[in-house]
């Protein structure tokens, strides 16, 4: 074993712990309060929850909730020089992944000079202080409140990639499994099997190590058994509970293992197809995609698919056994029926759509447990549109 930890939010979860925001020692005196452009964070009354709880330690707060479910840098430039121009000394993301993400892109790029697509490519290095970043997810999926990652396209390029320092983890992490009941029944699948995916992809990488494995497996446990109950019934607070951790650990898993390829390929539909919700593209590749690493080296893949399955409950010692149980819950969450053409996206654009995957994000290729080329990821992603 040959590996290194490193993970330094600290975690606040549980029901009702978002009123804790008026007492928990805050890391600055201004915030900056980030959501996206819909309507629910002030429908629901949380954008006013978060802002009241800060105004009694005496904290300021202003908002900007430009930011879209497929995050922009455009919006991440815009909302740093705003952040600048209001003197803010932290930033809050409240939301969901895209909302929390982008709060920490800007808090990167409110004191450092150029575009935040310079620090994506490597041509600059942060010079400068990261702001603190304060996690406060709405939804359970991405499980970006326990990473460093920020997942921002640049739609002058159509690269969708993700990113992180260390200095981009948040500090803190508020997960308050109330704040996750309203979230409508094809949102609440599509964003749980973002998580499955972070935690099987995370189990599979060959980077994997014994706590992500262990965060994995519970992951895809809970996951298994809680997300299709909140899916059926979004009041089912302990579902909603399971859930949010679930989400949450697998975002440690992505802190301490990674994703592979099945999340180079997405991002690429997602990037040209920013209408895409993440998760959807997610299960749309994932029987393909997980047949094809089966298909290509069994030897590879058949321990750790038989880990996987029987945490979904599955006895045997066929590794078709996670194919069958990943259908069986897709089928569970409603989302069995999922047509990428829906979309727009188009067969004939397979070809694109796998060099854009391995343009911008080919190192998670270098992760995969079975080697991959342009051809293989062509082969997948045309599989993957019905």
């Amino acid at each position: 074993m040959h590996f290194d930890y490193f993970m330094p939010v600290r975690l606040i979860f549980g029901r009702g712990r978002l009123k804790e925001l008026s007492r928990l020692h805050l890391p600055g005196r201004k915030a900056l309060i980030v959501i996206t452009n819909g309507k629910s964070m002030r429908h629901l009354g949380y954008l006013d929850r978060v802002a009241g709880y800060l105004k009694e330690q005496g904290i300021e707060a202003v908002v900007f909730d430009r930011i879209l479910p497929n995050p922009i840098e455009t919006h991440v430039m815009q909302a740093a020089e705003f952040a600048r121009n209001e003197n803010c000394d932290f930033v809050i993301g409240l939301g969901g992944g895209s909302a929390i993400d982008s709060a920490k892109a800007i808090a990167l790029m409110v004191k450092n000079p150029g575009t935040y697509w310079d620090y994506v490519k490597g041509l600059k290095k942060p010079g400068e202080d990261v702001l603190p970043v304060i996690a406060v997810p709405t939804t359970a999926g991405t499980g970006t409140e326990a990473d460093p990652w920020t997942v921002i396209t640049n739609t002058a390029v159509n690269e969708k990639v993700g990113f992180g320092i260390k200095e981009t983890f948040p500090r803190l992490a508020v997960i308050d499994p109330e704040l996750m009941v309203s979230v409508p029944a094809k949102l609440t699948a599509y964003q749980g099997m973002d998580a499955f995916f972070h935690s099987v992809e995370g189990y599979l990488a060959n980077v994997a190590q014994p706590l992500s494995d262990m965060y994995a497996l519970d992951s895809v446990r809970r996951i298994s058994t809680f997300l299709p109950q909140a899916v059926a019934d979004g009041s089912n607070l302990q579902a909603r509970e399971e859930m949010a951790w679930a989400s949450t650990q697998a975002g440690m898993v992505e802190s301490i293992s990674s994703c592979i390829s099945e999340h180079s390929m997405e991002h690429a539909l997602s990037a040209f197809y920013p209408e895409l919700p993440h998760g959807a593209g997610l299960v749309a590749l994932s029987v393909p995609y997980f047949s094809y690493l089966l298909k290509k080296n069994r030897e590879k893949v058949t321990e750790r698919y038989l880990h996987i399955a029987r945490a979904m409950g599955r006895q045997g010692d066929n590794p078709e056994l996670f194919i069958d149980a990943l259908k069986d819950l897709i089928a569970a969450v409603g989302l069995d029926n999922l047509k990428l053409s829906e979309w727009g996206i188009k067969k004939e654009e397979a070809e694109k759509l796998a060099a854009n995957s391995f343009d911008a994000m080919g190192f998670l290729y270098k992760l995969d447990p079975v080697d991959l080329d342009r051809a293989d990821a062509a082969c997948v992603i045309r599989d993957a549109i019905i």
